[in-house]
């Protein structure tokens, strides 16, 4: 991303990141690349023994007998063993039917705990007579995609810096997403054409918009580039960035149609806005386009008929993130749309680029193919998460491969190419908020956001700065939310409304919850809801402690966070925890001047 840059009569516009020195586009060479099984989570004792499938429980189990053993054979003899076998461990226990090797297909009945599974496996075990007991496990399409320039994709699946997006496919694609791509509209593409819903041109000015037109229902892009001096005074020319459709691709590409690329999220629709042109676009198309994208209303313009859940922003420019900005996003994620958008590329603190540095939105720093930062991101403590970026100062091939137009000023044949930057890393985690909403529509942006960061991993590589949360992991995070898997919440919620005072750079303060009536282990999406009453909320810290005193960070200090209150919802996962307990909301103030008061927090499984 550029700085903002006057346009020749005074105005002042955001600059599209694509014609940043930081964004190349360079020609693409092949790389080959195997991909990495996907990286699991620690599982319980036992876990692996007792489930067909990760957070599945077992319903059969396949049971070999030795030779000789008359279960071996005979399938009544089989059925009276599992019969037998049921009523020593007190669960239903039945013979199914015979396989073609031999070994016996045994049912579960209404066994419906990890414990209860594992007591039948260990009661057919200890029986001299099985050879072996295995749980009947699914299995799910593991193959890559045939996409032909899928093996260019790092960015996805490789293991040091990739986002460990194929593992997250079993489970979700994004089907029945809809995410807003504001940025300099959309390119017809092939490998693109499918997910395209309609959307709309925001650009008002004529001279920026150079279609002909003002606003309208065409969000076509006819090409953004500029001569020397056109959009300032020392500013070179720039070929036209196709930059939308890059984004585009990124989040949403045709997968396995046997060409071009793999998107993220698939499955999903991509609702394309433009409110960037030649030399930028204006803050007051952008907010517009917010408003209208999330299901609020814009004069003169038709109601929306495909409402976004994500809005992707990969623009931005110099300076504080105004009210008017700042409102329409708040506007927006009240809606219950989530706001994704670009750090920036100016290898400097985020708090000096809008709208990185706004609130309520996910502010994405980009990494490189070794997992550190690259080095034109923006860092700082207003980053929320990192994401792949790519840089092509290390090799072409190192950065982000996606749909494009090879024509260098107006639209001419469709094409592919690696571009490196935020607006790069920025769709991929609209991608993964897809495949979180398609996986769980239920999520709050606040519940989104938490998820990405607690299951973010550490950064691969190194960030000076302030990186967010670590490198988003796909899997991990569409796993933790997932309603098929058991992660989400259940409904039942535990609060206390005891106000506690949280005194000024003081020792820490706790206020309790206890919990009852709970079975088992906590959710892997614990919703922990806070609300605290202060005047600087950088000062504090925030800890869940676990009935058995495990603690869990939810929020870090930041003394760059000079905002009020802290009212959020923050995910954890708390699925080694038992449920039942006494849980407590630690809360330090760390710093003098400012006070507050923990008016009140709750718990919801």
């Amino acid at each position: 991303m550029r700085t903002p840059t006057a346009f020749p009569t005074g105005r002042t516009l955001i600059s599209v990141a694509a014609v940043s020195a930081a964004l190349l586009a360079t020609a693409a060479t092949s790389v080959a690349v195997a991909q990495v099984p996907p990286t699991q989570a620690a599982a319980p004792a036992l876990s692996g023994q007792t489930e067909a499938a990760p957070g599945t429980l077992a319903e059969r189990l396949i049971v070999g007998y030795k030779s000789g053993a008359a279960e071996a054979s005979s399938n009544r003899a089989a059925e009276a063993d599992a019969t037998a076998k049921g009523k020593e461990t007190g669960e239903s226990v039945d013979f199914q039917r015979r396989l073609g090797t031999g070994a016996a297909l045994v049912g579960l009945g209404d066994a419906r705990s990890t414990t209860e599974v594992a007591d039948v496996i260990a009661e057919f075990r200890s029986d001299p007579q099985v050879s072996y007991v295995v749980p009947d496990r699914l299995n799910t399409p593991q193959a890559d995609p045939n996409d032909t320039e899928y093996g260019k994709q790092w960015d996805l699946f490789e293991s040091t810096a990739g986002m460990n997006v194929p593992a997250a496919w079993p489970t979700s694609t994004g089907s029945g997403v809809t995410v807003a791509v504001i940025d300099t509209g959309y390119v017809t593409h092939s490998d693109l054409a499918a997910n395209i819903v309609a959307g709309y041109d925001f650009i008002t000015d004529t001279a920026v918009s150079v279609d002909g037109d003002g606003r309208d229902s065409n969000p076509a892009d006819p090409g953004d580039y500029y001569a020397a001096n056109e959009c300032g005074s020392g500013i070179p020319a720039s070929n036209s960035s196709w930059h939308g459709t890059h984004v585009a691709g990124t989040i949403a590409a045709a997968t396995n149609n046997s060409k071009g690329i793999a998107g993220i999220a698939y499955g999903a629709k991509i609702s394309p806005l433009r409110v960037l042109g030649k030399c930028g676009g204006y803050d007051s198309d952008i907010i517009d386009a917010i408003t209208w994208a999330s299901g609020g209303s814009v004069s003169g313009v038709p109601a929306n008929g495909n409402i976004a859940k994500v809005i992707n922003m990969s623009l931005g420019g110099d300076g504080a993130c105004t009210s008017a900005t700042q409102s329409a996003i708040t506007a927006a994620v009240n809606r219950g749309t989530t706001v994704v958008v670009a750090a920036g590329n100016d290898n400097d603190n985020v708090a000096n680029h809008s709208p990185g540095n706004c609130n309520n939105v996910i502010s994405v720093a980009a990494t490189n193919r070794t997992g550190a930062k690259a080095s034109y991101s923006n860092y700082g403590s207003a980053v929320d998460i990192s994401a792949p970026g790519g840089q092509t100062s290390t090799g072409t091939a190192n950065g982000i491969y996606s749909t494009l137009n090879s024509g260098t000023k107006t639209p001419s044949t469709e094409s592919y190419a690696y571009y490196q930057g935020t607006s790069m890393a920025t769709p991929h985690i609209a991608g993964l908020v897809a495949l979180m909403k398609s996986a769980n529509s239920s999520l709050t942006p606040a519940q989104i956001e938490s998820a990405i960061k607690t299951n973010a991993r550490a950064l691969p590589g190194s960030c000076s700065g302030g990186c967010g949360a670590g490198l988003a992991d796909a899997a991990k995070t569409v796993q933790a939310v997932s309603t098929s898997s058991g992660g989400t919440t259940t409904g039942a919620t535990f609060s206390s409304t005891t106000a506690v005072a949280v005194p000024d750079a003081g020792s820490a303060v706790e206020s309790s919850i206890a919990v009852s009536g709970r079975s088992g282990n906590a959710p892997s999406a614990l919703q922990v809801g806070v609300d605290i009453t202060h005047t600087f909320r950088g000062d504090l810290v925030l800890d869940l402690v676990a009935p058995d005193g495990s603690t869990y960070r939810l929020k870090a200090a930041s003394t760059s966070d000079s905002a009020d209150d802290v009212k959020a919802t923050y995910t954890v996962d708390a699925s080694t925890e038992t449920a039942n307990g006494t849980w407590k909301l630690r809360v330090q103030d760390t710093a003098a001047q400012d006070t507050g008061t923990l008016n009140s927090w709750k718990l919801t499984f």
